[in-house]
């Protein structure tokens, strides 16, 4: 079994979900592998990863909608030392994820057809995101 690794970073300009579908796959493209399995691991802890519909944004919007009323920044959190979104970005990571892992064949992703890969940013401002990715196969 090979494996390979490298290092992503991806800018994000605030709270949103950052498609980064098309760099995953040039990744395993790079690797070589036919068959296999690619993991994600992001680095963070104030952003998460996700596997969602790549078709229509307004599953994304409902998603980012329903997220700001289920952890709202508004409430009276104790850990507030980068502002009111620190805290409430740790606990949208919290209850999503910060890796996911998806079969390789024939040196592609073994997607659904309207599945893509997202980086959710949950805080307000910038941030440069460090994801690994490990193929394996």
């Amino acid at each position: 079994m090979s494996h390979y690794q490298k290092l992503l970073r991806v800018s994000t300009l605030g709270k949103s979900l950052y498609n980064i579908t098309p760099k995953i796959e040039a990744i395993v493209a790079d690797s070589g592998v036919e068959t296999g399995l690619c993991t994600l691991f992001l680095r963070h802890t104030s952003a998460s990863l996700l596997i969602q519909e790549n078709a229509d944004p307004n599953v994304l919007e409902d998603l980012a909608n329903f997220m700001a009323k289920l952890v709202p920044e508004s409430a009276n959190y104790i850990h507030d030392d980068e502002g009111p979104d620190d805290m409430p970005a740790h606990i949208r990571t919290a209850i999503t994820h910060t890796s996911e892992h998806i079969p390789i064949n024939r040196g592609h992703l073994v997607l659904g057809t309207w599945q893509g890969i997202y980086i959710w940013e949950h805080r307000q401002r910038n941030h440069s995101r460090e994801l690994v990715v490990h193929i394996s196969g």
